[in-house]
């Protein structure tokens, strides 16, 4: 099922997406939220009436860096011998459609296209098998860095945190393989990414036992999983869209920052 949040009239509902012609779909408003037991009330909206909104509003992000061997390269940085995490706040999330705004402390942002896992309900210390349990579903994420920053200071807090900097959407699949999927970003429609999730250094389930075993996931969390190879630079004005086979394309424009 693909599960997508969205406003219309002011309010702001979960709905199952339903069809599979782009200009064809349509919502299924739920009742109640998607981290509980739930049904489909039957109403349906197309998809063209509705604002998306990120599909999930997270109480953090958990992101993982230098997760594909070749992006670690790229930058000239070692592989990690155990995951690498780092957290992009509540703030940095915006959805589909929605603009990424450069900020004035940077020069050069960086686009990073990531396979984001949505929690679906509250855990700790979850062992390797229960690992899909806790799982609600899969989303496209662009990890937004100010590569400059990034480079300049110690920790990333300023250079991946930022507001915008975690574009989501554009819905959540909930009924996914995601072990060999692809991963392709592009910015004004020519291609500068392309990875499978097969390629991961640490697989989902590395790193949810791993972040699980220091603290306490709660619904709608989400994990970034880290990026293939092929970052680079993105400037105002620019359209960048990632997508990942078996769930969507996320889409969004950079502006300047007012």
């Amino acid at each position: 099922m693909r599960i997508a949040r969205f406003s219309i009239d002011g309010n702001v509902a979960f709905g199952a997406v339903e069809g599979d012609k782009p200009d064809e779909l349509v919502l299924d408003i739920i009742k109640g939220i998607p981290f509980a037991d739930f049904e489909l009330s039957g109403t349906k909206v197309p998809l063209s009436k509705v604002r998306l909104l990120p599909p999930v509003l997270p109480n953090k992000v958990v992101a993982f860096g230098r997760n594909y061997a070749e992006h670690a390269k790229e930058l000239g940085n070692e592989v990690p011998d155990a995951p690498f995490a780092f957290f992009k706040p509540s703030t940095s999330v915006i959805g589909p459609g929605d603009e990424i705004q450069y900020p004035s402390f940077s020069n050069e942002l960086h686009h990073e296209a990531e396979l984001a896992v949505v929690i679906g309900r509250m855990c700790r210390e979850v062992p390797r098998e229960r690992v899909k349990d806790v799982i609600l579903g899969y989303t496209c994420a662009n990890d937004i860095t100010a590569r400059d920053v990034q480079k300049r200071e110690k920790q990333w807090a300023r250079a991946k945190g930022f507001d915008t900097s975690c574009p989501l959407g554009p819905w959540v699949e909930t009924d996914l393989d995601a072990s060999d999927l692809t991963i392709q970003l592009t910015v004004n429609g020519q291609q500068r990414q392309l990875g499978r999730t097969s390629e991961m250094i640490h697989s989902i389930e590395d790193l949810i036992v791993n972040i699980t075993e220091a603290m306490t996931l709660l619904p709608g969390d989400v994990i970034l999983t880290g990026t293939p190879a092929g970052v680079g630079p993105l400037n105002v004005g620019d359209e960048v869209a990632v997508t990942i086979e078996g769930i969507g394309t996320l889409t969004n424009k950079v502006i300047k920052r007012g």
